[in-house]
């Protein structure tokens, strides 16, 4: 869980702070928060990832800017339990919104899309700490 969460977070600041995506993938609004589907497949019934899970590490794979967007999220979040980033996104919009109507537990493939993604965390919300100094 603390995985897409942190995915998530560094596909939002990126959105605000370099206009584009951080990868491809959009989030889907699952029950227990937004999930990227491709990035689940790979980690299922994983709740340890290891350095080296997904592969040898290509160092020229991220540019300085998306190695820098990871750098500020993990430097914000990396004390937050999955249970706390949970509530975090499940008290923001972009994922209430794509939940609207929804049973708390119902299934869902409901997409986030970049660009609520984006004009939401530009007003830099209250109690989100990746925020605080987002330009």
């Amino acid at each position: 869980m603390k995985l897409q969460k942190l995915a998530f977070y560094s596909q939002a600041y990126h959105l605000v702070n370099d206009g584009a995506p951080l990868f491809p993938e959009e989030f889907e609004a699952w029950a227990n928060g937004p999930v990227a589907p491709d990035l689940f497949r790979k980690h299922r019934g994983e709740f340890v990832i290891s350095r080296g899970f997904f592969g040898p590490l290509d160092s020229g794979a991220l540019s300085e800017a998306e190695k820098a967007t990871i750098d500020h999220v993990l430097s914000r979040l990396k004390d937050w339990t999955g249970a706390q980033l949970s509530n975090l996104t499940h008290s923001e919009a972009p994922w209430q919104e794509a939940r609207a109507g929804l049973a708390p537990n119902a299934r869902s493939t409901r997409p986030i899309t970049n660009h609520r993604i984006r004009t939401f965390y530009e007003t830099r919300p209250q109690g989100n700490p990746v925020f605080v100094w987002a330009v």
